[in-house]
């Protein structure tokens, strides 16, 4: 009686808040992606290393420099909300205390984000 779980439940790691194993995929996933991104954007900068604003907007205004820049910066907000939610939930215990945190977490990132592309789009599309 001790277990409440059906095998199904227990084989689709459906714990007690339901997304236990979900959460754990995305930071893996991000985690993967970020690799990927972090070694682009890190060759993106050295090879402007010394270079003039104007080379550098130039660069940026590639599609495909663009595409992977925005999706350096939404990738790597996904991946510290995760791992911001996670330190929340496992260290603060206090239920509103919690809930606060997590909202504010939520629009840093959200705010950090739209700053972020606003920025590129801004060096990109020119103005």
């Amino acid at each position: 009686m001790a277990d409440m779980q059906t095998p199904l439940r227990k084989v689709r790691g459906l714990g007690a808040a339901r997304e236990g194993t979900g959460h754990f995929w995305r930071v893996r996933v991000t985690s993967i992606a970020l690799i990927v991104l972090s070694l682009y954007f890190l060759g993106f900068v050295i090879s402007l290393n010394g270079t003039d604003y104007a080379t550098v907007r130039a660069a940026l205004a590639q599609p495909f420099a663009t595409l992977m820049m925005g999706l350096f910066v939404l990738v790597g907000l996904v991946h510290m909300r995760l791992g911001m939610q996670e330190i929340i939930e496992d260290y603060i215990h206090a239920e509103g205390q919690k809930l606060v945190l997590l909202i504010l977490s939520a629009f840093f990132c959200v705010a950090v984000g739209v700053a972020s592309i606003f920025a590129l789009l801004k060096l990109t599309l020119g103005g």
